[in-house]
């Protein structure tokens, strides 16, 4: 799906904001009116284009890390505001929160009018048709998804709606939203095609499997644990098609290795025609040459278990605070840049990446540089061009979630037991490159206990999603980020003590729930209540 830009209008009170200027593949000319568009042979698979382009944003997979306790954002613009969210300094007039809003509603807007105008598409096949309107209803589901898990009750809007119509909408309860996505994603799923019946043309579209993904990850933050592994399972018998890890851990995010045997659906990009430009903000000052706005923290390069499987504070581990870095997880090296790592720079240069004080442009005391003294290393993508702009996909689903959350299912519901194990975490640390029996064996696990062996899953989950819009949702629906979130966020190890960076604030009487944006409220009443706190 090769992509150029275009500027859609979204009218009405719920519709206003961020949904503007999308990327898309040739979209409607302005040429074009309503009556005129729809009757071009093209028009729906130029409007199903569209409604991909706006499914989610670069720039809000890249900064949920800094709304979580993985990064910090040491912008209070980049990600909309996501320092000032992180430090609960926001409400709803904040950028990223009003904006989040309208964007998934211009994307539900754009589902929602070419499900209403495909039967006007001349010469449509219909079986292609069917295949469009399954695809649609996926996006408009995956933006409910997101709604209901920063707003909770959000306005549940089916069809398409007049400007009039738009002023007068209330809110649905959380709980009917989420009704309707699953019963969407049970109708369409059928009508999707497996992975291995796309055209190579045709390759990031949504699969079965994309679907029963999205309705797995439903039920798994809805609570729903036995629906939740048997979905799961499902995915991994086969039933929507043959998924497997890739071999290699850094291998899955290269340009080369694109759609690989673990992506289940991508945002795709193409070099040139459509990029992101968001890894000038995370890697090495000295390759992105722009202010680092997003830096690892502590904390996660701290969650890094020791080769041995133990975590580094545990007795046995064999951690080293005079080498921190020696004998740890090999997906540590593979995520995220210390002070002394190696590193290929887009020149093809190998150069070790110092960020001690005093050492260099990289260094933690340079004004633009880390301020925690770590960079991610995944997704930096050396085929970007000279500005940093890189076609690389960004990878929404893959099979390593699928296997992460079965084992989550499991050990919730008391049952993550050694089949288990040998399934899930045992196959992620083998293909990260653990050797150890003691990190493989679940026989070394299974004294830890239910609530031993769900903390390990978590931890697990966060090391190997690191960097892919995860943690800020999981944090969220274990109600741990009044926990995580709240104090100091700290960085390397200067001297004796570690840096301290940030000061985080998350109240948990109200900021599990963002407000409704009051744009949106000032122009509607019945938007109102908002939620508790706002």
């Amino acid at each position: 799906m090769r992509i150029r830009k275009y500027c859609t209008i979204v009218m009405g009170a719920l519709l206003l904001g961020a949904a503007g200027c999308k990327k898309l593949d040739l979209g409607p000319s302005y040429q074009d009116t309503d009556l005129t568009f729809w009757q071009k042979p093209e028009a729906a698979a130029e409007s199903l284009n569209n409604c991909y382009a706006g499914m989610y944003s670069d720039d809000y997979y890249f900064f949920n890390e800094s709304l979580s306790d993985n990064s910090f954002s040491s912008s209070s613009v980049n990600g909309g505001a996501a320092q000032s969210i992180a430090a609960g300094a926001y409400d709803g007039r904040t950028n990223r929160v009003a904006g989040e809003w309208a964007f998934h509603y211009g994307g539900i807007r754009n589902v929602n009018n070419l499900l209403a105008n495909i039967d006007k598409v001349p010469e449509l096949d219909a079986g292609l048709k069917a295949r469009y309107q399954a695809e649609a209803r996926f996006i408009r589901a995956f933006h409910y998804f997101h709604l209901v898990n920063w707003y909770g009750d959000v306005p549940l809007i089916k069809d398409e709606i007049s400007y009039d119509e738009s002023f007068n909408i209330a809110r649905t309860a959380k709980v009917e939203v989420i009704s309707y996505v699953l019963a969407e994603l049970n109708e369409i799923t059928g009508a999707l095609p497996l992975k291995t019946e796309y055209a190579d043309a045709d390759k990031g579209r949504i699969t079965k499997a994309a679907a029963a993904v999205l309705k797995a990850k439903v039920l798994l933050y809805d609570s729903k644990w036995p629906e939740a592994a048997a979905a799961l399972q499902e995915i991994m018998t086969d039933t929507y098609g043959t998924y497997t890890l890739f071999p290699s851990f850094a291998g899955i995010f290269q340009p080369e290795n694109e759609n690989n045997s673990e992506v289940i659906l991508n945002m795709e990009y193409v070099p040139v025609h459509r990029t992101q430009s968001m890894q000038r903000f995370f890697i090495p000052f000295s390759e992105g040459v722009l202010i680092s706005g997003m830096a690892p923290s502590q904390s996660l390069v701290d969650d890094f278990v020791m080769t041995n499987g133990k975590g580094i504070h545990e007795t046995g581990s064999g951690y080293n605070e005079n080498a921190p870095f020696a004998n740890r997880d090999p997906r540590l090296e593979a995520t995220i840049i210390h002070d002394g790592s190696s590193f290929i720079t887009k020149r093809g240069e190998t150069v070790v990446i110092r960020t001690a004080p005093g050492t260099g442009d990289n260094a933690v005391d340079k004004a633009d540089a880390s301020k925690t003294g770590y960079y991610f290393r995944k997704y930096y993508d050396r085929t970007a061009d000279g500005n940093n702009n890189s076609g690389l996909n960004l990878i929404l689903f893959r099979y390593a979630d699928v296997l992460l959350m079965y084992a989550e299912a499991k050990a919730m519901l008391g049952q993550l037991d050694e089949a288990t194990w040998n399934q899930t975490i045992r196959p992620l640390r083998e293909r990260a490159g653990f050797t150890d029996p003691a990190a493989l064996n679940f026989a070394n696990y299974a004294g830890l206990g239910n609530t031993g062996l769900t903390d390990l899953v978590r931890r697990e989950r966060r090391t190997e999603m690191a960097l892919e819009s995860q943690r800020v949702f999981d944090i969220r629906r274990w109600k741990i980020a009044e926990t995580v979130m709240n104090g100091t966020l700290y960085g390397m190890q200067v001297g004796g003590s570690h840096l301290v960076v940030d000061r985080r604030v998350f109240d948990a009487s109200k900021h599990y729930r963002w407000p409704v944006p009051q744009a949106d409220i000032d122009m509607n009443k019945n938007l109102l209540p908002n939620n508790t706190g706002w």
